[in-house]
């Protein structure tokens, strides 16, 4: 099990309106600590009022930067995150964010590189646009978003190094401009490497139309920064034993897996608690799980080897973990 890291201290040196409902942080370190290197595609925890705890990725360039720059739009369905950073954190606000991590990481090696965003999913696709120029790689960026008014970074994007690539696609816009994912992914040229990131609906039809046209795992990469709510009412309990030492645990019916393990003493590295992030996850040595994430690949979930016990719960009576 990884070490907790100690969590950086930061001031928001500048808090701006990117677009309608979305707002913009600069993040710079407070005295006595540093901003760590990233690389493109990487997202910090942000440590929020009341223990929340939110994901949220760097949109400036990578490297090592003098601040860190994110995005954060005012979601309707906020469980809290957003509502607190639009309305609570300010110029001058201190907050404590995790080092960067990056689940979402550029293929060095692809000829072409396809990025599609929706919204404010925009924000990773928005470093790897910076480095994808800097290394004189092939790309393309397509944003769709509702309209102009809700699209962050838009104008960056049109004085940009990058934008001849940068093509928009509005949903208020007429019908020649509207993102046509089947026909892109058709026209895709051979060895593209595919990058989504978005509203979970959006990232369901890039990803469905994607695999139904044969593109390999290998070639998708995507990251989902929350998750639609599910059905709970039919769970029932379930046991986790612990593979080192032989215990065993119940979850109850109205239990997460990892709220059981963290009442039972054992320390699991968790975030988002959504099944998006991937920070708990936890290996499995035997049992079928029932898996809810949107982390785990397609493949990954079918060898039933990894669980995220944030979300998912079990299929077979027990699931014995890795711990």
């Amino acid at each position: 099990m990884s070490e907790p890291q100690t969590p950086v201290l930061v001031r928001v040196a500048r808090k701006r309106v990117e677009a309608l409902d979305i707002c913009g942080l600069d993040l710079v370190a407070e005295p006595g600590h540093t901003l760590p290197a990233f690389s493109a595609g990487a997202h910090i925890d942000v440590h929020l009022a009341d223990g929340l705890v939110r994901q949220y990725s760097l949109c400036n360039p990578s490297g090592s930067p003098s601040h860190y720059q994110i995005a954060v739009l005012r979601d309707a369905a906020s469980r809290g995150g957003s509502r607190a950073v639009h309305d609570a954190v300010r110029e001058g606000s201190t907050l404590h964010i995790s080092t960067p991590k990056n689940h979402f990481p550029l293929a060095c090696d692809a000829a072409h590189h396809l990025l599609l965003a929706g919204g404010i999913g925009i924000t990773p696709l928005l470093a790897m646009a910076e480095q994808l120029t800097r290394d004189g790689a092939s790309f393309e960026l397509h944003h769709a978003s509702r309209t102009r008014e809700r699209t962050a970074f838009v104008e960056h994007m049109a004085t940009a190094p990058f934008a001849r690539q940068v093509h928009h696609h509005f949903d208020d816009g007429d019908a020649a401009q509207k993102l046509d994912i089947a026909a892109l992914l058709r026209q895709a040229a051979p060895g593209t490497h595919l990058y989504t990131c978005g509203p979970q609906g959006f990232m369901d039809a890039v990803l469905g139309t994607a695999r139904a046209q044969g593109w390999p795992e290998e070639r998708l990469h995507f990251e989902f920064f929350g998750a639609a709510p599910v059905d709970t009412s039919g769970d029932g309990s379930f046991e986790l034993e612990i593979a080192s030492t032989g215990r065993v645990i119940v979850v109850q019916p109205e239990q997460t897996a990892l709220a059981a393990l963290q009442a039972a003493g054992l320390d699991i590295p968790m975030s988002c608690e959504q099944g998006v992030c991937g920070t708990c996850l936890t290996g499995l040595k035997a049992g079928v799980p029932d898996h809810r994430d949107h982390y785990l690949t397609p493949e990954e979930k079918a060898d039933n080897s990894q669980f995220l016990p944030c979300c998912s719960r079990a299929c077979s009576a027990r699931l014995v973990l890795d711990l």
